[in-house]
């Protein structure tokens, strides 16, 4: 169902479905408590009843029950599939506000969307929204029919700023709303981002008399959202709202919208390993929504506080969260389902990357196995609302963790620069005791949203578990951040998942030899640490014994250019005890000693590489004499390592060993018998001379090739082959310089040795050079002295 802000889908459509479906409930998913709470109060109204009737609204800790429609949050109906997949008493589910694109909202529909294919045909979905692209929907509901209502909305005018703004937000925001309160009538609404703008806009506005200033956001106190949802008494009212009344919620008598174009999202933040709020612009669809609410009791007035030319640069929609947002959840709860993401009807796939590492913190918190398959911890994990790492630690160490989680599952109380989660931890426990000794500026609402979450955890965990202190508890739920110092003055650590991380030097932790990092600004090389507790040595062997491992490891160490063999006890990459391996197996070195000669780069002797060069010069031969030896080309051999000289390397183990070693025996050896007969006789790797000596034959250019002294040739009348082609032979002097090199060697005899035999009979008058040369004797030797 398609129709823009103000048609009356939320209202409207609930209550006239009960006639659609007279014998079952319906269940409205909400993206936010107070829009359930609101609609709720509004169809309750609708009937002349109180809420709790006939209509109702559920939510994490809060519920009054109705009989035929009740509102619930989005997470609720996960539970609720998960718990009992055939939704017993549902007749109809209806997705509002799906623009949002909440995880919990994706995941909800496509889970009911299974159970209607396979357990629940009758069971009614309905997809509601204002700006969805409605088509890929309806698609993923098998070709679902798409209704359109235009609704009855009065008209809104845009206006847009002349130029982009540089003032701060809340100043910016407060100006727009003096310059627009003596123009229009009715209701100022005013988007901002979150409550700290919102606090800050309301100090800049300060007392506009016969005006009312009224914060709404989701951390208020319910009595004071409801105030700011009532008309004023006398007067104007300006209510200051985050994205929470963009949809769903009734503003009596707005006519003008003020909109600052920030929007908070859910992004997945790597230094806290878990969801966190930023800031970031609205999308397009999002600034209709916005528009929208001036347009629903008369004609209204949008400002947006951007220029047109950045209207344009905006994008179309908001991200998906399940593109942006932590995916640990979402794994668990396709563990508990037991299905893959691939496996549902999901409108966006999970990014392939995330979902793997979430699925790795699952396997670490012990939820799933190595097969993937839930646990019965991991079950129980997923029963609880809350982040699988929190909800890890919350079973496993019991109430007195709750602390420590209803930290890091809000913003911290204490305004200070200090990363010792200690301090945050004394404000929440004893707030008037922090306020007489510390002195330290406390934040009121993040204190106040912590004692709430503490006293909902606390009452969340098994009564059985046992508590070690706060930074036993952070590590079960941070196995992966438990960091160690590193050698040197800085303050720079190393965590167990292997990321480096530092503190500032003059920090009270920086020397610390152990801490469980709680949160860092996410930098993906070395993050710097925003919030720990120190951890000692002592509580990690007795505590974290389950996380330690003995191994052993044999390495190549370019710094000593030599295999290094050690025993070690780790904790992920953290190495607490470190002693040389003095038994290491033969083949084990020889594996690090490979690693060691790839990365210096294989270098052949002599008579090994000429060995390769025959090899290679007869697998690509003209004929098939030699297709089937082993390639021994550099590349090959360098990636092979392993197969053909490992074996051989045994008492090898460092770079001065390997230039003493001859590999040419291992690359023998990787020929057969008849493979090695077959390769003299294509490629033989000797020539010899009339005097019988063996000469070896050089393949490694494109002609074979041989250096031998000018006189040893002597006598002989035919010019020296291989396989048919001629050799290129290096004549040398009697002091082994080279003289002439010929392909042609009776040619030679005939042309130019007269030029070169005056030339050495000047140079070298001991030794032979007759004039004939083709009928002389071979020799190395000098002439005879006369006597």
């Amino acid at each position: 169902l398609q129709a823009p802000p103000g048609a009356g889908k939320t209202t409207r459509v609930p209550l006239a479905l009960r006639e659609v479906y007279p014998d079952g409930r319906i269940l409205m998913l909400e993206p936010r408590r107070l829009a359930a709470r609101g609609a709720a109060a509004r169809m309750a109204q609708t009937l002349g009843e109180p809420v709790g009737q006939q209509v109702g609204y559920r939510m994490r800790g809060d519920a009054k029950p109705g009989r035929r429609i009740e509102v619930i949050t989005e997470g609720l109906l996960t539970r609720m599939l998960q718990t009992d997949p055939d939704l017993p008493g549902v007749a109809c589910v209806i997705f509002d506000e799906f623009h949002e694109r909440s995880l919990a909202s994706d995941l909800g529909l496509a889970l009911a969307w299974e159970v209607r294919q396979t357990l629940r045909e009758d069971l009614g979905l309905l997809v509601m929204s204002a700006t969805l692209d409605a088509a890929p929907v309806a698609a993923m509901l098998g070709d679902a029919p798409v209704i359109t209502s235009q609704g009855r909305a009065f008209p809104v005018d845009i206006d847009y700023a002349q130029r982009p703004s540089k003032e701060r937000i809340e100043h910016a925001t407060a100006q727009a709303v003096r310059d627009a309160l003596p123009d229009n009538t009715g209701t100022v609404l005013v988007f901002l981002p979150g409550e700290r703008d919102i606090r800050a806009t309301a100090t800049a506005l300060g007392q506009i008399p016969g005006v009312e200033i009224a914060p709404l956001y989701g951390a208020l106190p319910f009595a004071a959202q409801q105030a700011a949802l009532t008309p004023p008494a006398e007067g104007r009212k300006v209510v200051l709202a985050t994205a929470i009344a963009e949809t769903s919620l009734t503003i009596p008598e707005v006519r003008t919208v003020i909109d600052a174009g920030r929007a908070r999202r859910s992004r997945f933040d790597p230094g806290s390993g878990m969801a966190r709020l930023v800031t970031e612009r609205v999308s397009q669809a999002e600034a209709t929504q916005r528009a929208g609410r001036a347009g629903r009791v008369a004609p209204g007035r949008c400002i947006r506080l951007w220029t047109r030319g950045e209207h344009g640069a905006l994008p179309a929609f908001a991200p998906p969260e399940i593109e942006t947002t932590d995916l640990a959840g979402l794994a668990l709860e396709l563990a508990v389902w037991g299905s893959d993401a691939d496996a549902l009807a999901l409108l966006t796939p999970p990014p392939a990357g995330p979902m793997a590492e979430a699925r790795i913190l699952l396997e670490g918190l012990g939820a799933i196995g190595s097969d993937g398959r839930i646990t019965a911890h991991g079950r129980a994990m997923a029963r609880l609302p809350l982040h699988p790492r929190l909800g890890h630690m919350l079973l496993t160490c019991g109430g007195g963790a709750a602390d420590v989680a209803a930290l890091l599952s809000t913003r911290m109380p204490v305004d200070t620069r200090a990363c010792d989660a200690r301090v945050q931890l004394a404000a929440l426990r004893d707030t008037g005791a922090f306020r007489r000794e510390q002195g330290l500026p406390l934040r009121d609402g993040p204190l106040r949203d912590a004692k709430a979450e503490r006293k909902r955890l606390t009452s969340l965990a098994p009564s059985n578990a046992v508590f070690h202190g706060d930074a036993i508890a952070s590590s079960r739920a941070y196995p992966d951040r438990i960091a160690m110092r590193r050698p040197g003055a800085e303050a720079r650590f190393l965590m167990s998942g292997g990321k480096g991380a530092a503190l500032p030097d003059d920090d009270a932790l920086a020397a610390s030899p152990f801490l469980v990092v709680l949160d860092t600004d996410g930098h993906p090389r070395e993050a710097r640490i925003r919030s720990a507790l120190p951890l000692t040595r002592a509580e990690i062997e007795t505590h974290c014994a389950d996380l330690i491992t003995e191994q052993t490891t044999c390495t190549w160490s370019r710094r000593d250019n030599r295999v290094l063999a050690r025993r070690q006890r780790v904790l992920g990459a953290l190495i607490l005890d470190d002693a040389p391996w003095q038994d290491a197996p033969t083949e084990a070195i020889a594996r690090a000693m490979c690693d060691g000669i790839r990365q210096t780069g294989l270098t052949l002797p002599a008579a090994a590489a000429r060995l390769a060069d025959r090899i290679e010069r007869a697998r690509s031969g003209s004929g098939a004499g030699g297709a089937d030896l082993p390639a021994a080309d550099l590349g090959t051999l360098t990636d092979t390592l392993e197969d053909w000289l490992a074996p051989h390397l045994s008492g090898v183990s460092s770079l001065q060993g390997w230039k003493a070693f001859d590999p040419t025996a291992a690359l023998a050896a990787r020929l057969s018998w008849e493979q090695s007969q077959r390769l003299d006789q294509l490629v033989p790797a000797h020539f010899t001379t009339p005097l019988g000596r063996r000469v070896a034959i050089d393949y490694g250019s494109e002609t074979p090739e041989i250096s031998v002294r000018l006189q040893e040739l002597f006598g002989q009348t035919t010019h020296p082959t291989v396989a048919g082609t001629p050799l290129l032979i290096t004549l040398l002097s009697p002091a082994q310089r080279p003289v002439q090199t010929t392909r042609d060697l009776p040619g030679f005899w005939a042309g130019s040795y007269a030029d070169v035999r005056k030339d050495m009979r000047a140079r070298y008058p001991k030794h032979p050079w007759p004039k004939d040369p083709t009928k002389a004797d071979p020799t190395l030797r000098a002439k005879p002295r006369k006597t």
